[in-house]
């Protein structure tokens, strides 16, 4: 049985934590920052959980993380 690939794209959005939960970045982060209130952009700073529906997908494309 061949290897299967890792879908790269998901694998640089997302990480498989030990415990099995999936984290992402919290989007909007690139520009328009300065009108963010000083609350919005200290939540931004942190990783977010992925919805629970995405993650059988998820773990598809990243077979071996």
């Amino acid at each position: 049985m061949p290897k299967i690939k890792t879908h790269k794209a998901t694998a640089k959005r997302y990480t498989i934590t030990k415990t099995g939960k999936i984290k992402q970045r919290k989007a909007g982060q690139d520009h328009f920052n300065a009108r963010e209130t000083g609350n919005i952009k200290r939540k931004k700073r942190r990783d977010i959980d992925t919805d629970k529906s995405l993650k059988k997908t998820i773990k598809t494309l990243m077979p071996y993380n």
